[in-house]
């Protein structure tokens, strides 16, 4: 099979170098590599192994988490499966690609596939936990069949790392432009509403992880908040967001308190600005727009 990775860029920083080696040390590699560059300042187009990639140049305002996505495939369409990888995602062993490709040999049934994130080296308590729960150890095959297991998560996925079938792709309408986040829960979404399976892979693995504020926690769970209150259909079809929320809480504080209790202060302040913050982008059509712009972290959609 055809493979093309694609990979958005800003100022990708101190990560990048080891994104491209972990990419260059794959047993399996891509056909063809395609950066979607949004302006860098700080030399990530100056790496040496960008003579060996395809460089899309955009300006950063017009930076959108599918449309970009979308006008990359759009310029090389030309492959059976579409590998996303973000700027910051380091792919964990040698393996990792060709153990999220292979699946779609295996299954002719699937539509979509993700793998497993794990915590960058270093990482601190609620960072780590945050990727410990929401990747199992422990591969998932999921679809409308057994939707009432999984719920919301039936859809789960994240172009951090993450595979599409073109024919599943293509059918399901490819990624939407205009969303606040998300677009590959809404693609992943409706290529299982086609009749497709989403699989995740727990040994198709790679380091991503995020150490956030409590503040910039406020402001990524608005956007989720925004997110979920203008896509209904995913709740209609899936199920809700609360109870996986109340089985996070509980799991986070029982991992804290076991590994990282020095932490515990800021995880109570943490899952109150989650909380918050996503009630409030629930409610945004209500809300003033240049409030909305203050509370999100994505402040161009509100242009």
């Amino acid at each position: 099979m055809k493979t093309i990775l694609y990979i958005p860029t800003l100022n990708a920083g101190k990560l990048w170098a080891d994104v491209i080696q972990s990419i260059k040390t794959q047993l399996v590699q891509p056909d063809k590599v395609v950066i979607i560059d949004s302006g860098s300042t700080d030399g990530t187009l100056s790496h040496p192994s960008m003579k060996d990639f395809e460089i899309i140049h955009i300006d950063k305002k017009d930076f959108d988490h599918g449309g970009t996505r979308q006008m990359a495939v759009n310029r090389f369409p030309d492959a059976d499966i579409y590998v996303f990888l973000t700027q910051d995602a380091v792919l964990a062993n040698a393996h990792s690609l060709g153990n999220l490709i292979k699946v779609f040999d295996k299954n002719p049934q699937i539509g979509v596939a993700y793998g497993r994130q794990l915590p960058h080296i270093g990482a601190k308590g609620l960072e780590a936990h945050a990727r410990l729960f929401n990747y199992p150890a422990h591969s998932q095959l999921r679809g409308l069949d057994n939707r009432s297991k999984y719920g919301i998560k039936t859809a789960s996925c994240s172009n951090s790392f993450a595979a599409y079938r073109r024919t599943a792709f293509e059918e399901a309408g490819g990624f939407p432009s205009g969303t606040i986040l998300g677009e590959d829960v809404i693609a992943a979404g409706r290529i299982i509403l086609n009749g497709w399976q989403l699989a995740y892979l727990a040994d198709a693995q790679a380091h991503h992880s995020h150490s956030y504020s409590v503040k910039e926690e406020f402001k990524r769970y608005f956007d989720i908040g925004v997110f979920h209150a203008t896509n209904a259909w995913i709740f209609q079809n899936f199920g809700h967001a609360e109870s996986e929320g109340f089985k996070y809480v509980k799991s986070e504080f029982s991992y804290i308190v076991k590994h990282h209790v020095t932490e515990l202060p800021k995880a109570f302040f943490s899952t109150a600005a989650k909380w918050f913050g996503y009630k409030l982008g629930l409610a945004h059509r209500y809300l003033p727009t240049l409030w909305n712009k203050c509370f999100s972290m994505h402040k161009a959609y509100w242009k």
